[in-house]
């Protein structure tokens, strides 16, 4: 990245900065040892402020800039990456996108929590696999890496948007006996989502796994039901 842009984006960080905010991420995303962001660093900017530094440095931004970006030991400056590339992304034609999609791909260790993964999967990986090839969206799924599973569940939410089930209402089942609950609320509200476009496949799935449901999931998957059938289910 060039020297003078870089300054500049920085300096536009910092005048965001907020430490009390800063310990409320580190907090909230888990970075204490042990914790699924263990280690992460936080300068505490709000997403509005991080999405309008995005727009302001999008044109001027290259790819290899934002990869740059996206590798980088603070977590603002990989959601800014992510920002930047996603809008890259809906103005590219199929090769740029292509290329966009092999960065993202390629620094996936760096898309390491769950609000970077919410953000940016059914934007890039979830446009791309829905027109594409599905190899790696199942070759993620099958990982046994929390962030690059999250990421192939998550990206089905582009599909489900168009009316297309399949893949989420498979990737539940086989997340039916995962043991970490990101994964519990992330196949949750995929189902819930499926829920509010086409309420009969959330019913047969319920139906047939609710049983087998980690508490999680259920819960993230009624919540747009009634209340009788929210207690039935939750009984059951």
């Amino acid at each position: 990245m060039k020297t003078d842009l870089k300054k500049e984006l920085f300096k536009d960080l910092d005048r965001c900065k907020d430490k009390a905010f800063a310990w409320y991420q580190a907090k909230i995303f888990q970075t204490h040892r042990g914790g699924y962001g263990e280690g992460d660093l936080f300068y505490g900017i709000r997403v509005p402020q991080l999405r309008s530094i995005a727009i302001k440095y999008f044109k001027d931004i290259t790819l290899e800039d934002a990869e740059e970006l996206l590798q980088h030991k603070i977590h603002e400056l990989r959601v800014v990456a992510l920002m930047i590339l996603i809008e890259a992304y809906k103005k590219a034609n199929s090769d740029l996108r292509f290329n966009i999609m092999q960065v993202y791909l390629k620094n996936f260790k760096y898309i390491n929590n769950w609000d970077l993964v919410d953000l940016s999967a059914p934007c890039i990986p979830g446009h791309y696999w829905h027109g594409n090839s599905l190899r790696d969206l199942w070759k993620y799924a099958k990982s046994g890496s929390l962030w690059k599973e999250r990421i192939a569940m998550v990206s089905t939410l582009y599909f489900i948007k168009h009316g297309r089930f399949a893949e989420t209402l498979e990737l539940s089942k086989l997340f039916l006996s995962h043991k970490h609950d990101l994964i519990h609320k992330a196949s949750g509200w995929m189902l819930r989502e499926i829920g509010k476009m086409n309420i009969k496949p959330l019913i047969l799935f319920l139906n047939t796994y609710s049983k087998l449901m980690p508490r999680t999931m259920l819960r993230y998957s009624i919540e747009k039901l009634s209340i009788k059938e929210r207690e039935w289910y939750l009984k059951k």
